[in-house]
């Protein structure tokens, strides 16, 4: 019997006949969130010297919060929250209310060389598979991947003129399928594999990372692919080892198989939707996109990296690239070069509010062994 609090595997059909995972915030949910936001304007605190106190959100609205980040770790790994007032918050308001709510949901990461806490998911006419390309500045379609902390976030304030599409797979179904399909490609997904920073790593970090693609944890099941940055490895870096046939062979086979109608499930996000997805256990991707010509209609999504107090434990060979595998611990997050006192002192602080296991990140390899 499974418990409806851990992660199973499900296909796109079941997720299109249920809808517990979508959650619709009523009236009294949405006004505290205004009252919050009101407060925290009047503060004009900067945002990482922010506490709960300086967005005093009401019972009932810290409460869908948590249903929200619950779900994530429960059977579907996501949640569709709807209902933020989006259209009638200002960009710098939504910003403002977003990080907000995360100091109810857990402890943000940063998310690029910058070391940005918050992301602007807009085309800024950047492109997506070059050296050092990431794909949210981009109006390309992405590959399926998984972000790097325990859940993304991400609050639609406007949707494209057409396309950008959101697909979601389980990974548990993804490995599942792998195991019906070529059983012996199994071990091979478990091995380490190297990826490419993409330039977001620390100065002191070398430019790629180890990690295997299927956890082999036989309870807590985790996952982590992007194609894109396993190639970039290979290509970009001389002492990274060459990929054997079987591993070719196994990205291929996840390629053909997560677009596939069976697991791939697509959603469209709307105005005021906060999608949060279990990076563990969902793969996401998205299509590609044809914007507005005008500036203030053009497609606009705000993106947190969360380390969240439920997470799950993480395998021990994953410890390189989250920092920490203890369930429940502050993790995860692409350190960049921009690193500042006032985020070291934020991490600790969220932490201790929301009772999460820290200690102050240490980088597992550095760049003189690797390149030894």
């Amino acid at each position: 019997m499974h418990s409806p609090f851990e992660p199973r595997a499900w296909l796109a059909q079941d997720v299109a006949q249920d809808h517990s995972w979508i959650l619709r915030m009523s009236p009294a949910e949405v006004a505290g969130f205004d009252a919050a936001l009101a407060h925290a304007r009047r503060l004009d605190k900067p945002l990482l010297a922010m506490t709960q106190a300086d967005f005093p959100l009401p019972t009932e609205s810290q409460d869908v919060l948590r249903r929200a980040i619950d779900a994530t770790q429960g059977r579907w790994g996501m949640c569709l929250l709807k209902g933020f007032p989006v259209e009638r918050w200002t960009e710098a308001d939504t910003r403002l209310a977003y990080w907000g709510m995360s100091l109810y949901m857990g402890v943000g990461r940063t998310q690029n060389r910058a070391s940005e806490i918050i992301n602007d998911v807009r085309d800024v006419g950047a492109s997506y598979k070059v050296k050092g390309g990431r794909g949210y500045n981009t109006n390309a379609g992405l590959d399926f991947h998984q972000d790097s902390c325990d859940v993304v976030a991400l609050l639609c304030r406007r949707t494209a003129r057409s396309g950008g599409t959101s697909k979601v797979i389980s990974s548990i179904a993804l490995r599942d399928e792998v195991q019906r399909l070529r059983p012996d490609l199994i071990p091979v997904l478990q091995q380490r594999w190297f990826h490419s920073y993409q330039g977001t790593q620390d100065p002191v970090q070398p430019p790629y990372y180890g990690c295997p693609i299927f956890g082999d944890d036989p309870v807590h099941f985790c996952a982590r692919t992007n194609r894109k940055n396993t190639d970039a490895a290979q290509r970009d870096f001389d002492d990274v080892p060459r990929l054997t046939p079987a591993q070719v062979e196994a990205l291929d086979l996840l390629d053909a198989l997560m677009p596939s109608d069976k697991l791939c499930y697509s959603m469209e996000l709307e105005r005021g939707d906060m999608q949060l997805l279990n990076n563990y256990v969902t793969l996401h991707s998205r299509t590609n996109f044809e914007d507005f010509d005008e500036p203030d209609q053009k497609r606009h999504l705000l993106r947190l990296w969360l380390a969240v107090p439920t997470s799950q434990p993480l395998p021990p060979q994953w410890e390189e690239y989250y920092g920490d595998v203890r369930a429940g611990a502050v993790r995860g997050g692409v350190r960049g070069s921009a690193i500042t006192r006032e985020f070291l002192d934020y991490e600790e602080r969220q932490a201790r509010t929301l009772g999460m296991a820290w200690r102050p990140w240490r980088p597992l390899v550095t760049r003189e062994p690797a390149a030894a």
